[in-house]
């Protein structure tokens, strides 16, 4: 029980816009890599000058489908409105809707908007010309197509925003291309922006992180709205990447080859914006620039992270005790490889990581077992010196020395198991592979609760049965009340509890029951 009164208190400290000329064909190859886009920079060599500008009247939409995702773009600013996940749904019913990773109704709140500052003074929301009649495009897998918007500003530069996207995962590429078409040399700054829809009826919470993350510095920053409201945070050194989470999906742009200088993030009105600033751009008549992203909108698993690379995985946190998270997730997932059920698993590596405390384990039981031998003379010692503190926890101590008992000895094996429960407890709280897993019988998504409360009712009885057998040596009448209330706290709060965390703490406390007794039978 006292390691229910720690974990308690864990929980409160870790969790408390002439003629128009041709539009832009879309273009297809069957090869899955593809090559390298140029490198960005100025290009002052001959390039070709174009002056009838590239005029689009009305807005237009086309989607992109591939065997993971539908993306549907606009456009008005050729900006990402919708990406539905065909791989997962918003509940464990195959019905359900697809999940959207981003959903805006307005053009304007749509993401990957491209603006500019000084002499660029690009329209965001300028309608771009794409292929006529193209409504939808299709990525076979192994395929790999380009979508090209195209504009040309009032100040002559040929603007292009080149999507490319390939069959397999959930990233694809975006170059923006700026020919200057005038006559004279222009220049400024270019902001390209991811932007999500905010939800101030859904901010997270304790156990569960959503908004803005950047990795930054070697280090991911992950940013509170509320705090955003405030002021806006800029990250200016080694900016890898910039996006938004959520408990299971991530969207995210990387600047590639120098396409960034720093990243603004903010929340405007009912979105949150990862703001990409390059910097100074001069174009030369004639000359044009090429900058390249890579963005990536899906799920957050760790091995489609480690394949899109970009150190993208470092979006997955595990909380403060990460350092064993990633080894137990590691070990879920390998058991999992031949149970091919994560019930099974949590069972299988609760069953593991009792067996490896199991000698701390039985040394602090066998210590609090000793010390409940000497509660009669103890009390008898309080008696005797109560008049006098300090004579009485001398002979109290002596008595401890005598009979070879270490009076914290039933608690430190326990404080030394926290790290381990508490890092588990985030990997089964937060790891995608348990969204929608089924388990047996009624359990039909371990990341839900138990939708008739059996196993946390279950895991409350466990807990008081545990209590029952655990020696309580020196405990005052508040401390009994306290561990008499601790398993009731437990149960009314795992009732909205994963029931994977759910089924990990009953084995665990099963585990631990048996284990008592056996203590408790050798006494």
């Amino acid at each position: 029980m006292v390691l229910m009164l720690i974990v308690w208190a864990g929980f409160t400290i870790f969790f408390p816009s002439a003629p128009p000329v041709p539009p832009a064909a879309v273009v297809e190859t069957t090869v899955p890599v593809v090559s390298p886009l140029p490198m960005p920079g100025a290009i002052t060599s001959s390039a070709t000058v174009i002056t009838p500008p590239i005029i689009e009247r009305s807005a237009r939409e086309v989607t992109v489908e591939t065997p993971n995702y539908r993306a549907t773009f606009t456009n008005s600013g050729a900006r990402l409105k919708r990406f539905e996940l065909n791989g997962y749904r918003t509940s464990h019913d195959v019905t359900a809707p697809l999940v959207n990773v981003l959903d805006v109704s307005s053009n304007k709140s749509a993401s990957l908007r491209l603006s500019g500052l000084d002499g660029l003074n690009l329209g965001s929301d300028d309608f771009y010309s794409f292929t006529e009649g193209l409504t939808t495009l299709q990525v076979a897998a192994g395929q790999s197509r380009d979508l090209v918007f195209r504009t040309t500003t009032t100040t002559g530069v040929l603007v292009e925003k080149i999507y490319r996207f390939r069959g397999d995962g959930y990233d694809f590429d975006l170059e923006i291309h700026l020919v200057n078409t005038s006559g004279r040399v222009q220049n400024g700054t270019l902001l390209l922006a991811m932007l999500h829809p905010w939800d101030e009826k859904n901010p997270g919470g304790s156990y569960e992180f959503i908004g803005p993350v950047t990795l930054a510095g070697e280090k991911v920053h992950s940013d509170d709205v509320d705090d955003l409201v405030k002021e806006t945070k800029t990250y200016d050194k080694e900016v890898i990447w910039s996006g938004f989470k959520n408990k299971y999906f991530y969207s995210t742009l990387v600047p590639l080859e120098g396409a960034a200088t720093k990243v603004v993030v903010r929340k405007a009105h009912d979105t949150i914006e990862s703001q990409f600033e390059t910097s100074n751009q001069t174009l030369q008549p004639g000359a044009e620039v090429r900058l390249r992203y890579l963005a990536y909108f899906g799920p957050l698993d760790m091995d489609i992270l480690k394949a899109t690379g970009r150190q993208l995985d470092k979006a997955i946190d595990f909380g403060f005790f990460s350092f064993l998270g990633f080894p137990l997730f590691i070990v879920l997932k390998y058991f999992n490889t031949f149970l091919h059920n994560f019930g099974w698993s949590i069972i299988v590596l609760t069953a593991v990581i009792k067996i490896i405390f199991w000698p701390l384990t039985q040394k602090s039981y066998s210590s609090m077992k000793s010390m409940q031998k000497l509660q009669p003379e103890m009390t008898k010692l309080r008696e005797k010196f109560k008049n006098d503190r300090d004579r009485m926890n001398r002979e109290i101590m002596e008595l401890y020395k005598t009979h070879r008992v270490n009076p914290v000895g039933g608690c430190l094996p326990m404080l030394i198991q926290i790290p381990v429960f508490f890092a588990l407890y985030q990997v089964l709280m937060n790891s995608i592979e348990l969204r929608h897993a089924p388990f047996i019988f009624w359990i039909t998504d371990l990341s839900a609760k138990d939708p008739y409360y059996i196993t946390p009712l279950v895991m409350g009885a466990t807990m008081f049965i545990q209590q029952k057998l655990t020696p309580t040596p020196s405990i005052d009448p508040i401390q009994a009340k306290i561990f008499l209330f601790l398993p009731v706290v437990f149960t009314v709060m795992f009732l909205n509890f994963p029931s994977g965390l759910v089924i990990y703490w009953l084995v665990n406390n099963l585990l631990t029951i048996a284990q008592q007794l056996h203590v408790n039978r050798k006494a």
